[in-house]
Parts: C-alpha cells; sequence; structure tokens
C-alpha cells in the first residue's frame, strides 16, 4: 500500500510534520528538521481520534524529535473519519454501562471491545511500518509507544522490527492477550497510573507479570487516567534512547 502526503510541510520547534494517507488511512510523519542520515522510528499509538489527540501526540512527537527520531501514528479501525465498528461500540455501551452501575465487568465484553480492535489496527500498523521504512530520512531501529495496551502487546509479538515498546496500562485487557504477553522477549516500560478510572489495576500488574521480557519496568504514579505527571515523559524517553539509538 502506498505512503501519500496530503499536506504541505508544517514547521514548528525544529520539528516537520506532514499528514498522510495509506489507503483509506489518515496518518501524520513527524521527522526532526536537520537529518543526515537516515533515523530510528517512533510508532505512536492512542485511543483513537487524531484530531483530538494531536496536541499530545505533536508533543511526544516533539520529544521524540529532540532525542533524534521520526515519529509517525496512523487513525485506529472505527475513529475518527473512519467507518465505525458497530460491534465495538456496542461493547463500549456495555462497558460504560456496567462501570456506571459498579458492576463487574464481564470478560466477554472486553472481548467484543478490544480484539477486534487489535485484530484490524496491527496488520494495518504493519503496512505502515512497511511503507514509513521505505523514505530515505527514516532507517531502524523502531519504537512502539503508547496507545491501546493490546495493540501493543500483539504488535511487539507479531512484528520483529519492533525493538523495544513503550506502553500504558490504560485500557481493559482479554484474556487472550495475556498469553500473548508470555511469548514477548523486547524490552518494555510500561507506564501505570494507579487510580485509573479505565483500567483494572490487578490486571495490569497481572499483565506486567506475564511478559515474557528478561529486560522490563514498570513506572506507577498516583492519580487517575488523565493525571500522568510530566516526568513520566521523561521516563519513556529516556527508555527509547537507550534501546533505539
Amino acid at each position: 500500500m502506498h505512503l501519500n502526503f496530503t499536506s504541505e510541510p508544517r514547521l514548528a520547534d525544529g520539528v516537520i510534520e506532514r499528514d498522510f494517507t495509506l489507503g483509506e488511512i489518515p496518518g501524520i510523519l513527524w521527522t526532526p528538521e536537520s537529518i543526515s542520515t537516515p533515523v530510528p522510528l517512533i510508532l505512536l499509538g492512542h485511543p483513537g481520534g487524531l484530531t483530538t489527540m494531536h496536541a499530545r501526540l505533536a508533543a511526544r512527537a516533539r520529544r521524540a524529535a529532540a532525542d533524534g527520531f521520526a515519529a509517525a501514528t496512523i487513525e485506529l479501525p472505527g475513529s475518527g473519519g473512519r467507518p465505525k465498528l458497530a460491534a465495538v461500540d456496542e461493547a463500549r455501551t456495555d462497558l460504560r454501562r456496567a462501570l456506571g452501575a459498579g458492576e463487574p465487568v464481564n470478560p466477554e465484553i472486553i472481548d467484543r471491545l478490544i480484539l477486534p480492535l487489535v485484530e484490524q489496527a496491527v496488520p494495518e500498523w504493519q503496512v505502515a511500518l512497511d511503507a514509513l521504512l521505505t523514505l530515505p530520512e527514516i532507517g531502524g531501529p523502531v519504537g512502539y509507544s503508547g496507545g491501546v495496551i493490546s495493540i501493543g502487546v500483539r504488535l511487539a509479538l507479531v512484528e520483529p522490527r519492533i525493538a523495544a515498546a513503550g506502553l500504558f496500562a490504560g485500557s481493559f485487557v482479554p484474556r487472550a492477550i495475556f498469553d500473548e504477553a508470555r511469548q514477548i522477549t523486547i524490552p518494555l516500560h510500561v507506564l501505570l497510573q494507579w487510580d485509573d478510572e479505565w483500567n483494572d489495576r490487578q490486571a495490569a500488574l497481572d499483565l506486567f507479570d506475564a511478559f515474557g521480557s528478561r529486560e522490563k519496568s514498570l513506572h506507577a504514579n498516583m492519580g487517575g487516567h488523565t493525571g500522568v505527571p510530566a516526568h513520566a515523559g521523561e521516563d519513556a524517553a529516556g527508555f527509547f534512547a537507550r534501546h533505539l539509538r
């Protein structure tokens, strides 16, 4: 699938930002303004909605560029202007109903909510990676950062070009993903908000324990889903600096 740039380059803080499409999938690429040799690439995961997430994604990309890395993201299936996934939307409604009523979340709801996203998004990330690595300014190695943790787990398992992953324990995790986590061996940096209202803390701890990587670190901070402290970004940047340079 061919990558087509759809905007003129925009320059801010020494970072060039360009919109692109990959078939029907929109995305954004950020590269340092001054590149003399191909640079490593960080794939920026997110929970969906490139327009609403743009400011946060751009901030992460600027930090990556300051460390000498390119960064790229694509829109999630069912998000933004992409066709809706009715089954996922229905599962999200069921999840909110259960949480609002203070009821335990049925694992079947989590499977219906997350697994269709994983099964569609991961091959799309791989196609995007194929296209991005053909650009002369981008080389390797490649890292994956943030986003729906189950997508990150599957991508880290099936994509050998991913050398290191920084994951955010901020979403419910299907049972099948735990089995996949045990097979992962690349270095991992996992961020956990201790009081995250959208995350099962014990499940997040169990998932971290399941990861098969010899090098893995868990960074837990007090606060809810949107209360991630600024220094957490510094910790993640240091992780990628160690493993992508």
